[in-house]
């Protein structure tokens, strides 16, 4: 298997970003099957992620001059990754459908009682106040608490995705809760 070292990553960006299309055909298949699980575990979807793997290297191809560091590559794609998932989450209603509202009740201490039509009344409310909640976090705390939470990934796989390190993801993990629960309690 071809080594995946930054620097020989970077090579290729700096071949790609003088017109070699070998080099990004390079680039593409050196990263296609990462980028393409993370697509999949994110959108949970064969056919969205395939559709999101083109989206991201055709934006990764048009936007390779904006690369300021070529050694960064994969985390820069890891971003462009992360952004076109989530667009498509919004845009497909997928993400606020599928949260695991058990973790989020129990993170943001909401208890539901038995399902009484009231109950279930009060509980798609409250859902709905989380989701706006969630809308009016700052961007990076969204983007934590919609991988970590709506798409059940693990820290590990954030720090991955958005090439953060695990510090920051916990801190903006734990300020995102933070505030969602300071929200829900007003």
């Amino acid at each position: 298997m071809m080594d995946l070292s930054y620097n020989h990553l970077a090579e290729y960006v700096m071949r790609a970003r003088e017109g070699d299309s070998n080099a990004f055909a390079e680039l593409y298949s050196l990263t296609y099957t990462k980028v393409y699980n993370y697509s999949r575990h994110y959108l949970k979807n064969d056919f969205l992620a395939q559709d999101a793997v083109q989206e991201i290297y055709i934006s990764a191809l048009k936007n390779l001059h904006k690369l300021n560091d070529p050694s960064l590559f994969i985390a820069w794609i890891n971003r462009i990754a992360f952004h076109v998932c989530y667009d498509m989450t919004k845009s497909h209603n997928q993400g606020y459908g599928e949260v695991s509202t058990d973790m989020m009740e129990e993170i943001l201490d909401l208890k539901s009682s038995d399902a009484s039509p009231e109950d279930e009344a009060v509980a798609k409310a409250e859902s709905e106040r989380l989701r706006v909640a969630v809308d009016n976090l700052p961007q990076g705390e969204r983007e934590i608490i919609t991988l970590r939470f709506y798409n059940n990934m693990k820290i590990d796989d954030i720090v991955n995705a958005t090439g953060l390190s695990k510090s920051t993801v916990k801190r903006q993990l734990n300020s995102a809760i933070d505030h969602l629960r300071h929200k829900m309690k007003a």
